[in-house]
């Protein structure tokens, strides 16, 4: 159930943030503010792109930054290079603010290899963890399958899932480090365990709705249909 201190809010690259990137904008990414109203404290999900707007998005809504969830160690969600491109992210953020990303220890050289980060910048957790933002508790759901150590926010009835889950199909399992395995028990066991009321907020914008209930999502995303490993890996072992 969610509670009046709950504070939440998506914003999309390119629309509500770095409106004059267009990477921001082709790529359309959510970065996500979750906090406490009455302490006042925040935390930032995959800051990337613009971090002075998204810190600016705070300071307007009298938030202060406490932490940064980093739900898996892809440039676009955490800055870095890709594709000729250098995108901001946690390193140009940390020199603003100081404060710790949150990371799963199977993420952790990673974030640090395309941050370039240190390791006192980083907050390294296990699978079953959480952290509390102000008094509003945020459980770290370690989804790997994108990434070893790709991770999936529970708070408050909303699901802050990265590139693991989409409204339509899933983060892809054909790069390096990603496992389709893994992907399938992340989707199937792991995330078997929201309940249906949990409203779903993707990594992308890849659909017409920017969200919807994880009962709504396990109903209508394909991914959801094989019945076995077996099938989930004939379908989308590849991929």
């Amino acid at each position: 159930m969610t509670t009046s201190r709950f504070y939440f809010r998506q914003l999309l690259s390119g629309r509500d943030f770095a409106k004059d990137d267009p990477m921001a904008a082709q790529m359309a990414n959510f970065v996500y503010l979750i906090g406490d109203r009455e302490t006042r404290d925040a935390v930032i999900v995959d800051p990337a792109y613009g971090v002075r707007d998204i810190l600016d998005i705070l300071d307007q809504d009298g938030m202060q930054l406490s932490g940064v969830l980093a739900s898996h160690y892809h440039p676009d969600h955490v800055g870095g290079s890709m594709m000729g491109h250098t995108i901001e992210g946690v390193r140009e953020l940390l020199e603003i603010k100081g404060t710790k990303i949150h990371v799963q220890a199977e993420e952790a050289d990673l974030v640090k290899k395309v941050t370039e980060v240190s390791d006192g910048d980083l907050e390294i957790h296990q699978p079953g963890d959480h952290i509390l933002v102000g008094d509003v508790r945020v459980d770290l759901l370690h989804t790997p399958g994108h990434t070893p150590g790709s991770q999936c926010f529970l708070v408050e009835g909303t699901l802050v899932a990265g590139d693991t889950l989409f409204l339509e199909g899933c983060g892809r399992t054909d790069l390096p480090g990603s496992d389709a395995t893994a992907m399938y028990h992340s989707l199937h066991n792991t995330l078997a365990k929201v309940p249906d009321d949990t409203v779903l907020f993707p990594g992308h914008r890849y659909s017409f709705h920017s969200s919807a209930t994880m009962g709504m999502t396990r109903e209508m995303n394909y991914v959801f249909k094989p019945e076995s490993e077996e099938q989930w890996l004939m379908m989308f072992g590849g991929q």
